[in-house]
């Protein structure tokens, strides 16, 4: 029976993106499908802006220390909404190049969420497209967990909210352990 496509990818982070494009160099007909932004967690949601946003943390000790090797500074000023528009200007480079990637290896993108319907059926939720493939990978990676349920949760965020905010917060309290915290 005739698929649509070899390899179906849903999820456009690191390892589906690397899987797509390896498939698709050996003659597969390959289609991804990414919900959200192709680059996945560590490039758009955590590795890539929480790396950014500590060396931009990090200035502010530089200059007081650069004082005491002979360096004369002037009054040093952070401005948190040019910190965020230079990291999404960042990102957005980074998911194009991912998304160049794709392109020349000639792999579908469908910028929607995919669901498996069986063994070899995928639908597109937006779109409703139907699409059949020989092999189906799911390479969703992570999401951020809002546990243990605590009184007061609600009032909370994840990592992923914090690179949304427009203002700098005064402070902030991380729970948790993993990378981007």
């Amino acid at each position: 029976m005739a698929r649509d496509v070899d390899l179906f990818v849903i999820g456009g982070g690191s390892g589906g993106v690397r899987a797509a494009r390896v498939a698709a160099s050996y003659g597969a007909r390959v289609m991804l499908a990414e919900e959200y932004r192709v680059g996945g967690t560590c490039v758009i949601r955590g590795c890539v802006p929480k790396k950014l946003m500590v060396y931009a943390s990090r200035f502010a000790d530089e200059f007081e220390d650069a004082v005491r090797f002979g360096w004369t500074t002037g009054e040093a000023r952070f401005d948190w909404s040019v910190l965020k528009t230079n990291r999404d200007a960042e990102i957005k480079r980074l998911e194009g190049i991912y998304r160049s990637l794709l392109d020349g290896a000639k792999v579908e993108v469908a910028d929607e969420r995919a669901m498996i319907e069986d063994a070899h059926t995928v639908r597109l939720v937006r779109s409703g497209r139907r699409i059949t493939a020989e092999h189906i990978l799911i390479a969703t990676g992570a999401a951020p967990a809002m546990e243990p349920r605590v009184p007061g949760l609600e009032l909370g965020m994840t990592s992923n909210d914090v690179f949304e905010l427009e203002r700098q917060p005064e402070s902030l309290l991380v729970v948790g352990g993993g990378y981007s915290a």
